[in-house]
């Protein structure tokens, strides 16, 4: 059978027409299907365009990280805690120390000087000290303003320091418990006797002109620096410097009342002990941590803290034992940190048989300085700070220019050591000198200002009630 409406052209010229209305029907219907069949092909080619757009924000945190400063976290937390252990060494090591030196009656005062002089000498470190010890000026000073309330740092900032490698912050803390603990050793010369706004007065004005100097002079590429010093921890900037100040000091306040006359024995041997082996632990801080970086250098510079102080024990119970007959618990303690002293400036440079060497020739001549040395200076100095530190640092000062050869297992290698001891004797010499005349000076301007030393009736009472109001032990 033949249908009429599909024959012919015109049957397939009306057929086509139907299916394209059809088709353009079906378009309007499903756009969303036909949009998205329409994106298929292009989909790779717009992501392509799109990725360098992407990349571009993403690049710039990228270059800042790279421009960042970055620090190994093993070097930070060792200087962190070397920071802790130089404070330990303080409050309470140093304050206990002395406190069981000095009689009963006295004990609270040591304590308050010690602890407010190293608070003060903080704030002053960040007020201008860390300035003018590590900026650029002359052979002698730095500049007291450049970084002074340390303009130009923050918790971000690197390159304000002599170790790149830290953080500005962290160099900051670590070299003001020095500062501090340096100021705080001359206490213990003038205890039992001196004024406390005496105290606070001299802190401030030594801090300023002996302190600060002699840390540039030796650790800001001072005189002593460039004459090629070898001081790794502070044989001449800590010790010598306070050891001769206390020996001034003594000098100008006078004798205890009574002494010479009756014993003045110290109160408490077990608060020493307990000092010397908290200032043991903390002089790892202070030794090692100077390397500045959890390396070879500071391990180093620890095995030669640990033998050095062995040794001055042993070496001081010797000779002790020897001259006295029987060796007594305070002069092992007091040996201990002579070792510390005399290991000080050689710790980082010196080899294990030289820190042994140092530390029983400290030991053993720290025993004539507190005894045959002091009685022949005539010298009240009351917690041997001259006796321990300074002889203690001009030994280990000088030895540093032997034991630091290479051939003699130090660090240095072809080091002349007749011309380093030479250099070594005359930073030990410089040192004296300028600490000696500076403290004198010093002296003469606070006792010209509020005086020097208590009145009679005060000392013969005790500090503890006359100066702060308090007892440390109920009658």
């Amino acid at each position: 059978m033949k249908i009429r409406l599909f024959a012919g052209w015109q049957a397939r010229f009306h057929l086509v027409c139907l299916l394209m209305l059809l088709s353009a029907l079906a378009v309007g219907a499903f756009p969303g299907a036909a949009h998205a069949q329409a994106q298929v092909t292009p989909v790779p080619t717009e992501e392509v365009t799109v990725e360098p757009l992407a990349a571009e924000p993403v690049a710039a945190p990228v270059a800042e990280a790279a421009a960042a400063p970055t620090f190994d976290h093993g070097d930070v937390a060792w200087m962190l805690t070397s920071t802790l252990l130089v404070l330990l060494m303080v409050v309470p090591g140093l304050a206990l120390f002395y406190g069981g030196l000095v009689r009963s009656k006295n004990v609270l005062s040591v304590l308050s000087q010690i602890l407010v002089v190293f608070s003060l000498v903080i704030i002053l470190w960040v007020a201008y000290g860390y300035s003018a010890v590590f900026s650029e000026g002359n052979p002698f000073f730095g500049s007291f303003t450049q970084f002074a309330f340390l303009k130009g740092f923050s918790p971000d900032s690197v390159g304000n320091t002599p170790i790149a490698g830290l953080p500005d912050y962290l160099f900051v803390a670590f070299q003001s418990t020095f500062a501090g603990i340096t100021t705080a050793l001359i206490v213990g010369a003038f205890a039992e006797r001196i004024k406390f706004k005496a105290v606070i007065l001299f802190s401030i004005l030594w801090f300023t002109l002996s302190y600060i100097p002699m840390a540039h002079i030796v650790w800001g590429g001072g005189y002593l620096a460039e004459l090629g010093a070898i001081d790794f921890a502070g044989g001449t900037v800590v010790h010598i410097n306070a050891g001769v100040a206390g020996l001034v000091g003594a000098y100008f306040v006078g004798k205890r009342i009574g002494y010479g006359q009756t014993a003045l024995k110290p109160h408490n041997v077990v608060f020493t002990y307990i000092g010397a082996m908290l200032l043991w632990v903390g002089w790892f801080g202070f030794n090692a941590g100077s390397a500045a970086a959890a390396d070879t250098v500071a391990s180093l510079a620890f095995l030669n803290t640990i033998l050095a102080t062995a040794a001055a024990v042993v070496g001081w119970t010797l000779v002790e034992a020897i001259t006295k007959g029987k060796p007594s618990a305070l002069g092992a303690a007091s040996g201990a940190v002579a070792g510390l002293v005399g290991i000080t400036p050689a710790c980082g440079t010196v080899g294990p048989m030289g820190a042994l060497v140092i530390g029983v020739v400290s030991g053993a001549l720290c025993v004539w300085g507190v005894t045959g040395l002091k009685r022949l200076l005539k010298v009240d100095d009351t917690a041997d700070v001259f006796g321990v530190h300074g002889i203690g640092g001009i030994v280990g000062a000088l030895l540093t220019g032997v034991f630091s050869a290479q051939s003699l297992g130090g660090t240095k290698a072809d080091l002349d050591i007749g011309h380093q001891v030479w250099v070594q004797f005359v930073s030990v010499a410089f040192t004296i000198a300028w600490c000696a005349v500076v403290t004198a000076l010093i002296l003469l301007l606070v006792k010209a200002l509020v005086g020097l030393r208590v009145t009679e009736e005060a000392e013969r009472t005790g500090l503890d009630v006359t100066s702060h109001g308090e007892s440390a032990y109920e009658v």
